[in-house]
Formats: C-alpha cells, sequence, structure tokens
C-alpha cells in the first residue's frame, strides 16, 4: 500500500515538471519585457520603438523595457538578442543592414541563420534627393547630368555598406552613370553635407530628411514602386521606368533563437493589435515611416530577397568597408 501510494506521488510530481513550462508560458509575460534597439537613442530606429513600446505593455500588461545596444551597424544589438536568455523576456528591434548586408562583407558574431522572426513593424522608404544649390529637379534631369560629368557630383552616405550608399550604388548600376561617394560618420552629418552643396546627392530614409525639406532640399524621386503619402507629388522610380531600384529599410521583431513558440505567437498578436492602432499608424507616418506587420515566415523571406539582392549590388559595385 505504501508503495503504491509512493507511486501515484511520484508519477503526480513528474506530472507537474512536465506542464509547468506550458503554465509559465500561459501567464507571460510576469514581469518587464526588454527590447533591445541597435541603434542610439534619439535616432530614427529609437524613435519608431518608442512609439510602439507603451502600446504594446499595455496589451502584454507588463512594461516594455528599451535598451540601447548601439555599434557596428547595428550588429551589436543584433548579437545581443540572438544570445540572450529564451525565456521571453529579451526581443530585439531587427535593423536591416546586420541582416541583409553586413553578412556579405565581414564575419559576424551571429549567425543569420539563428534570427528568430517575430513579425515587421515598419518600412520606411528611401528617397533621391539633391542639395538647394544642384540646379536639376528630376531624377531625369540628375542621371543626364550624371552621364554628362561622369563622377564629378558627389554622392554622402552614412557610412560604407550602409543603405545611403547602396541605394545610390543600386540607383548608379540601373541608370549607367558613376557618381563619387562620400561616406559619413551617421546620417546626420550626410544630410547636413547636402544641405550645406559638399555632396549633391543622398539616397536616405525618408524619417531622416522629412526635418530638412523645408531648408530647400529636393526630392526627385521615392526608390519604389509606391509613392508615399507625406510626398504625394513625387514620383516613383517605377514610374520613371527604373523598376529596379528598390529601396526601403524595413524594421520588426527579433528574438532569441530557441523563444518558445507559444510567447512569440503571443507577442506577435500583441504587435498585431498595435499596429492597427491609428494613434500608432499616425505616430509613425509623421516620421516618414508606415506600420505593417506580418507572419514570422513573411518577415523571414523578405529577408532572405533582400539578403540576395544586396549581395550582387555589393558584388558589382565591389562594395567594401574600407
Amino acid at each position: 500500500m505504501i508503495k503504491r501510494h509512493l507511486l501515484a506521488v511520484g508519477i503526480a510530481t513528474l506530472a507537474g515538471f512536465a506542464v509547468s513550462p506550458v503554465f509559465s508560458q500561459a501567464a507571460w509575460p510576469a514581469k518587464p519585457v526588454r527590447l533591445i534597439v541597435p541603434y542610439p537613442a534619439g535616432g530614427p530606429v529609437d524613435q519608431l520603438a518608442r512609439v510602439i513600446a507603451p502600446k504594446l505593455g499595455e496589451q502584454l500588461g507588463q512594461p516594455i523595457i528599451i535598451d540601447n545596444r548601439a555599434g557596428a551597424s547595428g550588429t551589436i544589438g543584433i548579437d545581443a538578442t540572438v544570445k540572450a536568455e529564451p525565456d521571453g523576456y529579451t526581443f530585439g528591434f531587427g535593423v536591416p543592414g546586420g541582416i541583409t548586408v553586413l553578412p556579405h562583407l565581414q564575419k559576424l558574431p551571429y549567425a543569420v541563420e539563428n534570427i528568430n522572426y517575430v513579425s515587421l513593424v515598419a518600412r520606411v522608404p528611401q528617397v533621391i534627393a539633391v542639395s538647394p544649390q544642384l540646379k536639376v529637379n528630376t531624377l531625369k534631369e540628375l542621371i543626364a547630368l550624371a552621364k554628362t560629368e561622369p563622377g564629378k557630383l558627389n554622392y554622402g552616405s552614412a557610412g560604407n555598406a550602409t543603405t545611403p550608399h547602396l541605394g545610390v550604388e543600386l540607383l548608379s548600376q540601373e541608370a549607367g552613370i558613376r557618381m563619387t561617394h562620400v561616406a559619413y560618420k551617421g546620417a546626420a552629418p550626410a544630410v547636413t553635407a547636402l544641405l550645406g552643396g559638399e555632396v549633391q546627392v543622398l539616397a536616405a530614409d525618408l524619417s531622416a530628411l522629412l526635418p530638412f525639406l523645408s531648408r530647400g532640399i529636393k526630392v526627385l524621386a521615392v526608390s519604389g514602386p509606391r509613392r508615399v503619402d507625406a510626398l504625394p507629388n513625387v514620383p516613383t522610380t517605377t514610374e520613371l521606368g527604373l523598376p529596379q531600384v528598390y529601396v526601403e529599410s524595413n524594421y520588426g521583431f527579433i528574438a532569441p533563437a530557441a523563444t518558445p513558440a507559444a510567447i512569440m505567437q503571443k507577442m506577435r498578436d500583441a504587435l498585431v493589435a498595435v499596429l492597427a492602432l491609428p494613434s500608432v499608424k499616425a505616430q509613425i507616418a509623421a516620421q516618414g515611416a508606415i506600420a505593417v506587420s506580418s507572419t514570422p515566415e513573411e518577415y523571414r523571406k523578405l529577408m532572405q530577397q533582400e539578403s540576395v539582392k544586396w549581395a550582387a549590388v555589393v558584388k558589382k559595385g565591389q562594395i567594401t568597408l574600407e
């Protein structure tokens, strides 16, 4: 009788251990959730995260604590996310450069295959702009001038192999032109150089240029198939006969590889709800971005497609980090 009792207790105990992870996931989150943002506080990426975080916290019933891990073109923050404890209390803000470009240029401290995709949260169109001093008003005129004087026009970027660099490189490859690259340490000094005429051309996220359009910067085209609400009269590269010049920055939530599926689903459901809120859509739009959600597989496939595209541009342009 005693043996039977002990056996029953043992089975019950084992059963308790077997179901305890389920209960813990069902109760998630039981404490604040950390969101690693791989860029500095106050920048465009950080601002996007800070629009989403408060409402996401309301949906989940726990605060979302932003942890800025800037440096190395976003790879420090991605690395910290991928290697974090997969307990559902660390997520990351996925940025494209460290996923789709840098793997073709250097050895990274993480494997891209280990990134766990939750959902896209925003896409930011890239636009092609020229300085107030340059006497061109259309993309056609810019291309014609660049063909007339190969290498004479300077274009700025936020650094070697950044999206602004690759955006102009892609335009140059498709249009058959050549301009001289001038790399700066970030988007802000590149925009300043454009305003001052130090460089004549800049392809940049719309969010980086919006605050400066009143100072004479001329936006010639949106690099993609769709016009943007903030600049309804600016044509797209597709309209202008360059459909392959399609550049935008896609941001989303990522997680450590072994994060439980049930927690991943809860986080994605909460993000979908937040991104559907009119107030959140409006705040994201005010930053020159577009709120968008996705399935994990859609996010993964998009990053894979972008990686293939940029690998070809890097190879053809013989681009390096130096």
